[in-house]
């Protein structure tokens, strides 16, 4: 499969942001917003967003055009604007900075695919996503043109490991894939007898719910039970054209999850998270992890210390239902992994008892004899 199955729509981007009509009937066509993304300095010009430098163009850019009516005539420094607009800040390699801090490239028995844990594998579809995270894990393949996966590699590698049972199809976006190859590609992974779980890892719904079409929900009711996992940055993203394709999932029986990247002056206080989680569950869709942010190349000006995840989840824990609570974890450099963070609850253990910290600070003692 190749990056040129997402669209061969062409570009014409004719009118400025303001001219464009959310209400037209092309709005509404995914294909459309993906032909008309915004990709360079003078389209971006357009949006009218204070403090923008011409020089901070250094690396790709890709924003849909209906999230850049999210960000038009707000501030650089507004949180939605930071996590889509390049800065030269992405010039500066920190210590501990890979272009491939997980490793996923040395963990790739075949092409496309990436064999972490024993018994799930991560299928990259696509080097395409509608618009592009400034603090992407893959930056250094998104927006280019790698050689295609293989399905036949992966089906034969897959379908040789009985104990895979988990598949996770991300990219990439797999959502920015045309729905009847979306269809092939599951239909050819559900058929290996051993595989029980098919997921999906976007951020479509986020940046172009126009995604969530009939064609589409039809298409995915077919494979039943599948999880999909949405990419959601801050609350501001939850406006009624996202509330309204998760809600689209949720009824057609998609199993929703959500993941957030812990971001320094984005989404690092615990009231933008709280705000966040509790609207997200809301229109149905649980949280699972909020990440510590990779060491990726030029990322430092977004991460946060470790502290401050631990801080977010406490201030949540106890205050909010135990399910809208997200693990924070690290997806280790090196490929360890996620591993969850936090402090312990446990202020004393012996063969007799444990002392546990509850979440207003008081002390319980539970007996283990």
């Amino acid at each position: 499969m190749s990056d040129n199955e997402s669209s061969s729509v062409p570009k014409e981007l004719e009118e400025p942001p303001s001219k464009w009509d959310p209400s037209g009937p092309e709005w509404q066509d995914w294909k459309w917003q993906m032909a008309n993304r915004l990709t360079s300095f003078e389209e971006l010009k357009r949006l009218n967003i204070k403090g923008l430098k011409e020089e901070d163009f250094k690396f790709p850019l890709s924003i849909t055009p209906y999230y850049a009516t999210l960000l038009q005539n707000k501030d650089i420094n507004y949180p939605l604007c930071k996590t889509m607009i390049p800065s030269a800040e992405e010039l500066v390699k920190s210590p501990g900075e890979e272009d491939d801090p997980l490793c996923e490239d040395d963990m790739s028995p075949v092409p496309g695919l990436v064999h972490r844990y024993p018994d799930r594998v991560l299928l990259l579809t696509t080097n395409t996503c509608a618009s592009y995270c400034r603090y992407c894990t893959r930056s250094r393949t998104v927006g280019t043109h790698c050689a295609s996966t293989n399905i036949d590699l992966v089906v034969e590698y897959i379908s040789s490991h009985p104990l895979i049972r988990d598949v996770i199809l991300s990219g990439g976006d797999p959502l920015t894939l045309q729905t009847k190859t979306m269809v092939s590609l599951l239909t050819k992974i559900k058929s290996i007898p051993h595989i029980d779980v098919l997921r999906i890892g976007t951020k479509a719904p986020v940046v172009m719910p126009q995604r969530i079409d009939s064609d589409l929900i039809e298409a995915l009711k077919a494979f039943h039970p599948l999880y999909i996992n949405i990419h959601f940055t801050h609350p501001d993203e939850l406006t009624p054209e996202t509330i309204e394709a998760c809600r689209k999932l949720a009824k057609a029986g998609m199993i929703l999850g959500s993941q957030t990247v812990l971001l320094k002056g984005v989404n690092d206080d615990s009231e933008t998270i709280k705000k966040l989680v509790l609207g997200l569950v809301k229109i149905g869709v649980v949280p699972r992890y909020l990440y510590q942010c990779d060491p990726i190349t030029g990322s430092k000006h977004f991460r946060t210390p470790v502290e401050k995840g631990i801080e977010i989840i406490n201030a949540l824990q106890g205050f909010i239902s135990g399910f809208a609570v997200p693990k924070f974890v690290i997806d280790a450099p090196k490929g360890g992994g996620k591993i969850p963070v936090g402090q312990t609850h446990i202020t004393f253990m012996d063969d007799k008892s444990i002392k546990l910290r509850n979440y207003l600070g008081k002390i319980y003692e539970y007996p283990t004899e």
